[in-house]
């Protein structure tokens, strides 16, 4: 009895293609290790604009750390060292009361938009869509979050710091205001055997008060080719109420997926002695088949022959396609931003094709291909953008 109490009592120590895991022996307390690596190559095609260089890039270095301590609590850290400096993508914890009731405190995505939601490593495409440039990223706060029907049903409702459009939040509330952020998704036939079971429909939302200039306060977009087409003049500052809403849908069926989102985000600003409250809007749709028979999912896909050379896997083959537009108020032209440096309208389209070699390493294409309206000297058109983008990915 006593070596049977030494023996649950003992540490376990795990590794899978999921990661390292360290656990007492009665399961309560874990450590996980994981990992996400993303090695880029971009190659602008029909001339490069301003600052678009062909290049490779370490798109994203990121171990993470993830566990429990005890029943009720988990957390997880996740550090970022890709780019110029480290720097700190979830720092969390959560605290379980139940499936239905979790608190989570810390920094972590904010729960407005579904493609901001899903993680990087399980994207169709490699860089997100326009879409997103409207909706934030990662805030810091508390969130009540859970699910409840059976899992049919999910929310979440926080109060945060505020972050900009498409960026992560500063790392203190610049103006001394918060923001108000929440999402109800639901899959009503999740779990059954309708052809509709891979359905989900959902909408997010923020409003808060946002005062002051800068990158802090205002937005500035990006194209998928991640150059930057729209931005206010210097001397413009936000002046009040910052409002975003976003319905959201997926749909799944064995290797055809399809993932659609439009997102509005209303800003008053001022400049001077002017103040206008602008409307940005935008929307996108994927759609993606698994040529090889796996089934398509908002987490990605996992190859039923992973890649084994002379033998007969060759892993998951996936073909992607999206499109999606941007556009800018036209109240803010000419005052509140340079309509020869800014665009009012974006359209961007991406085809491509990932090859899961197994459930860690993955290979993605995508050519890319973005037209403006405005953002040029004298009224013309910003010249458009085209690149090929490739990736190779490793994840545990």
């Amino acid at each position: 009895e006593a070596r049977t109490a030494r023996e649950k009592a003992a540490p376990v120590v795990g590794v899978s293609d999921k990661g390292a895991a360290l656990r007492s022996g009665d399961g309560a307390y874990e450590l996980r290790f994981r990992g996400l690596l993303q090695g880029d190559g971009r190659f602008f095609t029909g001339g490069e604009p301003a600052g678009a260089n062909d290049t490779f890039l370490l798109r994203t270095a990121r171990p993470i750390f993830e566990g429990t301590l005890g029943k009720w609590v988990g957390y997880r850290f996740t550090p970022e060292f890709a780019g110029d400096s480290a720097s700190i993508v979830d720092a969390y914890a959560d605290l379980k009361f139940s499936p239905a009731a979790t608190v989570r405190v810390g920094k972590f995505t904010s729960p407005v938009g579904l493609e901001r939601l899903q993680s990087s490593s399980a994207l169709s495409d490699i860089e997100r869509a326009l879409v997103s440039e409207l909706l934030p990223n990662r805030d810091i706060g508390v969130q009540l979050q859970g699910d409840v029907a059976g899992g049919k049903v999910s929310y979440a409702l926080g109060v945060f710091n505020g972050a900009v459009d498409g960026r992560d939040a500063a790392t203190t509330n610049p103006d001394n205001r918060f923001e108000y952020a929440g999402r109800l998704f639901v899959e009503p036939l999740k779990g059954s055997d309708s052809a509709w079971s891979g359905l989900g429909l959902g909408i997010g939302a923020s409003v808060g008060d946002v005062e002051g200039g800068g990158n802090n306060a205002l937005a500035r977009y990006r194209s998928a080719g991640q150059q930057q087409f729209f931005g206010y003049r210097g001397a413009v500052e936000a002046d009040g109420r910052r409002t975003r809403w976003s319905p959201q849908g997926y749909f799944y069926r064995n290797g055809f997926g399809l993932l659609a989102e439009y997102a509005v985000s209303r800003q008053e600003v001022r400049v001077g002695g002017a103040v206008a409250d602008l409307e940005h809007t935008a929307w996108q749709a994927t759609a993606s088949w698994v040529l090889t028979g796996e089934d398509a999912s908002y987490r990605g896909v996992t190859p039923a022959r992973p890649f084994a050379p002379g033998r007969d896997g060759w892993g998951a083959w996936e073909l992607v396609a999206r499109y999606g537009e941007l556009e800018v108020d036209d109240a803010a032209f000419p005052l509140y931003a340079d309509p020869a440096a800014s665009a009012r309208h974006a359209g961007s389209w991406v085809a491509g094709v990932n090859w899961y070699l197994n459930s860690n390493l993955k290979l993605v294409l995508n050519y890319l291909h973005t037209g403006f309206e405005g953002g040029a000297a004298g009224g013309a058109d910003r010249e458009d953008e085209k690149a090929v983008f490739t990736r190779l990915q490793v994840a545990f």
